[in-house]
């Protein structure tokens, strides 16, 4: 295990060589990943740096992970709506009544989860990126604002705005009480996790590594021509494909995902970190988002701990569509807060969870008890994820897979 730190099950020697190869070699950056199956945690590695420094990537050290944050929302949502306070075929403004301006009546709790409510675009709400560091203002917005199509019409990825709507739903019924406070006491508190924040407390920062994507040090002006050149080339393919007869369009796309000034919003700032969004800043070890997904592959119970009713788990793993959507041009078959999981070249038909941009994801597969995740602090990739959560969770239902045939024989 040189390079990496941590413990590791034989068995599952591949999945470290793997993260090897994702651990920059030269220059700054490291990852972590954290793998249990049967309720047993059998991976728990991690290397390189947290910061440009080269400080050393340290256990408890917590990275930004970006959409993986909307597996830890969803999960908070279904936990209230298996105890009764949520109906997830009740409409939103059944408990958030402003939400039912502009035409929103009909937009089911449901809708949210699989990505149907027609709200997905941050343009539509956000005049600067920095207000999405202020709750009751994206919370006002949001209920105020049109949708962009009738609920169930279509299926466009909620990129930036998954979380406050998912997140207000679950502090309406919960009286209030912040969505960082709810995910501590609902989630990380329970499961005894080292580290799983959306709203990093104060005497918590120390722990976070240094987000390093590429571009991300850019002078601003530059940074704003490149936005520019996006939103152009957006509406040059826009034209084009509509000439070829695809439907797709890619301006919805950065609707969905480009908040105006974003480029000027520090990543790494204390601000940032210290704020809720729970579609994109959660900060975690992969030790507690391995730890929570773990709870979910055992149907919802992990060491005497229950999050979620086995009857209420299969519920929110069901896929809900298919196809295309407005945002990402390829089939997320949503389930309800989760989506599938891409594992090459293995079928993972009932498994679910979710990735994030900048390559960190975390996932359960039930059928297999096993539960993976990957935290990474550089590089870039797609809004929802990069080749290396893919490659980290192919080795894992490798050896998962290689485990379980070598079982008869070893008992025997």
């Amino acid at each position: 295990m040189s390079q990496l730190q941590g413990s590791l099950h034989p068995d599952f020697a591949g999945v470290a060589r793997t993260l090897r190869k994702i651990v920059p070699k030269k220059g700054p950056g490291g990852a972590a990943v954290c793998v249990y199956h049967r309720g047993e945690k059998v991976v728990d590695i991690w290397g390189g740096t947290k910061d440009d420094r080269g400080t050393p990537w340290a256990e408890d050290t917590v990275s930004i992970s970006f959409s993986t944050t909307k597996g830890v929302a969803s999960t908070l949502l279904h936990i209230y709506a298996d105890r009764g306070l949520i109906d997830l075929e009740a409409p939103v403004s059944t408990y958030w009544p402003e939400f039912a301006a502009a035409g929103k009546e009909e937009v089911k709790v449901r809708h949210l989860l699989c990505h149907e409510a027609g709200m997905y675009s941050i343009e539509d709400v956000v005049e600067d990126a920095h207000d999405m560091q202020d709750w009751d203002k994206m919370i006002e917005r949001l209920g105020a604002a049109p949708a962009r199509h009738a609920p169930g019409a279509a299926h466009g990825y909620h990129a930036m705005t998954y979380g406050w709507l998912v997140g207000e739903i679950v502090r309406r019924v919960a009286g209030g009480k912040s969505f960082a406070d709810l995910v501590a006491a609902e989630i990380a508190g329970p499961l005894d996790l080292d580290g799983l924040y959306c709203g990093v407390p104060e005497d918590q920062q120390h722990r976070c590594a240094q987000l390093m994507a590429a571009g991300m040090d850019a002078p601003p002006e530059e940074a704003r021509r490149r936005t520019e050149r996006m939103r152009v080339g957006a509406e040059r393919w826009r034209d084009r494909l509509r000439r070829l007869g695809f439907r797709y369009d890619p301006t919805e796309s950065l609707a969905a995902l480009l908040a105006p000034g974003m480029e000027s919003l520090d990543m790494n700032s204390a601000a940032w970190r210290s704020a809720s969004v729970p579609a994109a800043n959660g900060m975690f070890t992969a030790r507690s988002l391995a730890r929570m997904y773990a709870c979910l592959a055992a149907g919802g119970e992990l060491d005497g701990v229950r999050l979620l009713s086995d009857q209420h788990l299969r519920k929110a793993a069901r896929q809900q569509n298919d196809g295309a959507g407005k945002v990402i041009p390829v089939s997320m078959r949503w389930r309800l807060g989760y989506h599938r999981v891409f594992a090459v070249p293995h079928r993972m038909p009932g498994a679910f969870g979710h990735f994030g941009f900048g390559g960190s994801g975390g996932w359960a597969d039930p059928a297999r008890e096993l539960a993976v995740a990957l935290t990474v602090n550089s590089g870039v990739g797609t809004p929802f994820g990069d080749s290396r959560i893919v490659r980290i969770g192919s080795a894992a239902v490798r050896c998962a897979n290689a485990r379980r045939i070598a079982l008869p024989a070893q008992a025997s």
